[in-house]
Order: structure tokens, then C-alpha cells, then sequence
């Protein structure tokens, strides 16, 4: 299995990332985000968290307009499996490819350490490693991650049981306690933790090695 991470001006977790892929198989090329298209046959697109053309605007409003952005769009169309994690996830709902808007924490403070998640749903590729219900302790690192959405698309989201992870304590004011959550085909996740930065001891914990593992495992080609 093919992954791609784009790398914006800001990114500082495309390293982090890649690396996550790496370890649980994938074959894994770095893209810019100038370029204007992706490598072929690529089976997975990450877009990795940090602080894209320094947060101007909005939170990935100006990376959603960069040249890779049409690429991804049209591999999301083609069926193709899209990870966006943190300011990736911020790029998604930007791009329209997620519903919702990520918002100023609740708090207006940056917010920076390790918690626990809960998995709201397993009937995606992304999440098909964890138990429902499963508690997982993963990092955050975000100033905007208040989930919010209207009362007509959050019912959609529940649903349709697109609600991929919830806080066990909200640390940002996100609307229903949301931390991810999936497109309608289910195969575009996006989240603000960082499981990314949970795959190894080292880390402090490998709660987020699961994903990747199940992600190379559970990808159906469109």
C-alpha cells in the first residue's frame, strides 16, 4: 500500500507522520504542496498537523486553496482513503471534504497533553483495530480544535455513525464531545489528536499504532 503526506509551509508533524505510515508497511512518499498532483497509485493521502501558512485567515483556509489541494479532492472523489490529523483535519473541513468547522478553543488557550479518547465507531478502516467503546490515550496539540456543527448535520453525524472518536474530557468546548469524525463513504477521517505521535514507547504510549496497522489492513480499493 502506497501513502502520501503533503508537507505545507507551517507543517511541523509530516515527519511524524510518515513515519507512522512507514511503520505499519505503507511505502510512503512526501508531497509538496505546490505540486499539482499526487503519485500514482497512491492508496492513502496524509495531511499532517502544525500550523499551515501560519494559521492566517483561518486554521487551513489558505492550505485548502494550494495547488495539492485539487489533487486531493479528486483522489477523495475517486474513492481514495484521505487521513487528515490536527491542522489536517482544520484543511478537510476547509476543502469541504469534512463537514463542520474547527473553532477557538473554548478556553482560548493553546492546549498541549496527553489524553483519553473514546472510540465512538470501529465500522471504518481507520478505527476497525480498536474495540468500540475502547479507550485510548493519545496526544493533543491544538488552539482551534472546537468542533462545531448545526444541529441538522450533527444528527447526520450520529446517524449515520460517522462520529469516529470522542473526549473523555473535553479540553476544548468541541460540540457532543467530537475528536474525529468520518465522511459518508467512511473512508476520509479527520481528528485532532495525534496518533501519529503515539505509535512507539518512546513516545510514551502506542495507542496510535492501531490505526495505522488497521488502516494497511482494512483499505478496499475504489
Amino acid at each position: 500500500m502506497k501513502a502520501a503526506v503533503i508537507t505545507f509551509p507551517g507543517s511541523n508533524c509530516d515527519r511524524d507522520l510518515a513515519v507512522a505510515f512507514e511503520r505499519a508497511g505503507f511505502d510512503v512518499t512526501r508531497v509538496w504542496h505546490k505540486d499539482r498532483e499526487l503519485p500514482t497509485f497512491v492508496d492513502v493521502v496524509g495531511i499532517p498537523g502544525g500550523f499551515s501558512f501560519g494559521d492566517y485567515l483561518r486554521c487551513g483556509a489558505i492550505a485548502a486553496q494550494s495547488p495539492i489541494a485539487a489533487a486531493v479532492r479528486n483522489h477523495a472523489k475517486r474513492g481514495g482513503y484521505v487521513l487528515g490529523i490536527c491542522n489536517g483535519f482544520q484543511v478537510l473541513t476547509e476543502t469541504g471534504l469534512l463537514p463542520g468547522a474547527l473553532m477557538r478553543n473554548a478556553g482560548l488557550k493553546f492546549v498541549c497533553r496527553t489524553l483519553s479518547l473514546r472510540v465512538a465507531t470501529t465500522d471504518s478502516a481507520f478505527t476497525s483495530g480498536y474495540g468500540r467503546g475502547q479507550e485510548i490515550r493519545v496526544p493533543i496539540a491544538h488552539h482551534d480544535g472546537n468542533y462545531t456543527i448545526d444541529a441538522a448535520g450533527l444528527a447526520v453525524l450520529r446517524g449515520e455513525d460517522r462520529i469516529a472518536f470522542t473526549y473523555c474530557e473535553n479540553p476544548n468546548g468541541a460540540m457532543a464531545d467530537i475528536a474525529g469524525v468520518l465522511s459518508a463513504n467512511r473512508r476520509i477521517l479527520g481528528m485532532m489528536p495525534h496518533p501519529e505521535r503515539a505509535v512507539e514507547a518512546a513516545q510514551g504510549g502506542t495507542d496510535g499504532a492501531a490505526m495505522f496497522r488497521s488502516l494497511m489492513g482494512g483499505m478496499t480499493l475504489a
